[in-house]
């Protein structure tokens, strides 16, 4: 029985599958190429099992050798002829699961091989007349010693040798993994374990600028999820409608591979195959709660990396727009650890499980430093049969706020003034809804934020006060937001950073055409 799988490769005979041979014919045309490139995604987006599909796509035309860095240990980078003869025991242990000869495989493993021009001597002999893909996947796992280096700088010269017709090598070279190759000295840097020689200084050519980009989307759109709830569909006959839950699905991930695949295992496994419209919706829940090496690898880094932190702060919390630009180093490690992603040149967070459990980090670690709460308001002043009273909430949390942060610095209030109210709104709705930022929407003056509690669902506009006439302006934005998502009431919070007596405040319905807004200012 076939299911759906988050550990690591899958396998069309054992699990279920986004159909992912569009892809793998896109990449073939690169090896055809005789191209050299770098799969280059984050954790988790499917690089192992694409490098698996493309070598069963690749074996009726190529020697194909995959091997992996991961298991390889920092002993066989001691020295250049510890990591020659380990890679080539590698070669050859790989080659043992093809169809290729025992002799030529036995020729592989030549043990007069000391370094690295002999192991270019090697590839010279064994690359003749023979068409030999490599794939290395988990290439930066182990790349912190400058052996690795030089074998990718040796790569580089037989290709540029073989392109003058002086050299036999690889016809295709695959290196896959997190970091982009292309910089893998700049990340040693970064780490430590690099110190450049005095004539590189800190500008330095790339090891591996031979290589083509790599523009395959490995992200699974709504038709592709569709292909693998098919094929579940098929064997278990739920009854779901396949493509209105795929498209929930992609809502949710935006087609990352593993928030997929989880999202699926956790109806299927977990809430009893309730492939609905809620069901999604409480898988994403339970996800957006969950721990996971993804959601480990993803906080680490903004741990670890204060511009990346500050960049996600002021795109989800200040509401500052920023252009993509991928020469910007920060933006394109966010990119790099697929934490960002493009969309009409803006920078817009990944996906909606990424938006919410990142919000979820600032307001607990906010709520760690603060000294100054809204409390004395529970769940149970705002929820009554199940049925969440956004209109009360409001109220009081205008009251509280009035209470509370009337004295309190303006620049701060401007800055941080929505995660006060993010944080004053998630333990209300946890535990039976959760909240998502529509990042590429926001700016400084606006936010637009959806809350999900059970089948209900809220629109909030918060937005910084700026004057009579752009107030009535965000009502038409707000009624545009309404439409687009079907609803006719929404609700508006406006922070009125104003000192003295032409701040405004109030509480109260409006109706602005067909639609019904809660205006509050605060």
């Amino acid at each position: 029985m076939r299911k759906f799988n988050v550990t690591g490769l899958c396998t069309p005979e054992e699990d279920y599958m986004v159909d992912i041979s569009e892809k793998i014919s896109q990449i073939k045309k690169l090896v055809d190429n005789r191209s050299y490139f770098t799969i280059n995604r984050a954790r988790q987006y499917g690089k192992t099992t694409t490098i698996n599909e493309l070598c069963k796509a690749l074996a009726d035309e190529y020697i194909v050798i995959s091997l992996s860095f991961q298991g390889m240990g920092d002993e066989c980078f001691s020295s250049s002829e510890v990591f020659c003869q380990s890679l080539i025991k590698q070669v050859a242990e790989a080659l043992r699961f093809t169809n290729i000869s025992r002799e030529y495989i036995d020729q592989w493993n030549d043990s007069g091989i000391s370094g690295i021009q002999s192991l270019s001597r090697h590839l010279t002999k064994m690359c003749e007349d023979k068409k030999i893909v490599l794939i290395i996947d988990e290439v930066d796992r182990t790349s912190n010693n400058r052996v690795f280096l030089h074998f990718i700088d040796m790569l580089r010269e037989k290709f540029l040798a073989r392109k003058a017709k002086k050299d036999y090598t690889f016809h295709s070279v695959i290196l896959a993994g997190v970091y982009d190759i292309k910089n893998i000295k700049l990340k040693m840097i970064n780490e430590g374990v690099y110190t450049p020689t005095a004539t590189e200084g800190k500008i330095f050519n790339s090891p591996w600028n031979i290589a083509v980009n790599f523009t395959v989307d490995m992200s699974f759109g709504a038709t592709e999820i569709a292909t693998m709830l098919a094929e579940y569909e098929n064997d278990h006959k739920t009854g779901m409608d396949v493509n209105l839950i795929s498209e929930e699905i992609y809502g949710y991930t935006s087609g990352y591979p593993f928030l997929v695949s989880r999202i699926c295992q956790c109806i299927d496994e977990e809430l009893d195959k309730n492939w609905t419209s809620a069901g999604v919706q409480e898988a994403a829940k339970k996800v957006i709660s969950e721990g996971n090496t993804l959601f480990d690898d993803l906080f680490k880094n903004l741990e670890n990396n204060e511009d990346l932190y500050n960049l996600m702060y002021d795109i989800l919390i200040v509401g500052e727009k920023r252009t993509f630009n991928i020469d910007n180093p920060t933006l394109k490690m966010a990119s790099m650890y697929g934490i960002v992603k493009e969309i009409d040149r803006g920078v817009s967070i990944a996906n909606r499980i990424f938006e919410i459990r990142i919000c979820d980090y600032f307001i607990s670690k906010d709520e760690t430093r603060k000294t100054k709460k809204i409390s004395g308001v529970l769940q149970r002043d705002v929820v009554h049969d199940g049925k969440f009273n956004m209109e009360l909430c409001l109220r009081k949390f205008a009251e509280h706020y009035a209470e509370i942060f009337s004295n309190t610095d303006k620049e701060f209030l401007e800055r941080h003034g929505r995660l006060l109210f993010l944080s004053y709104l998630r333990p209300l709705i946890n535990g039976q809804g959760f909240y998502h930022i529509e990042s590429q929407l926001i700016d400084l003056r606006r936010m637009d934020i959806v809350v999900d509690f059970g089948r209900q669902q809220f629109i909030i506009e918060l937005k910084l006060w700026d004057g009579k006439s752009k107030h009535e302006d965000a009502y038409s934005q707000l009624c545009g937001y309404l439409e687009s998502k079907h609803a006719h009431e929404g609700y508006l919070l406006t922070f009125d950073f104003r000192k003295g007596g032409n701040k405004s405040t109030k509480a109260e319905w409006v109706d602005v055409g067909r639609k019904r807004i809660f205006d509050v200012v605060v």
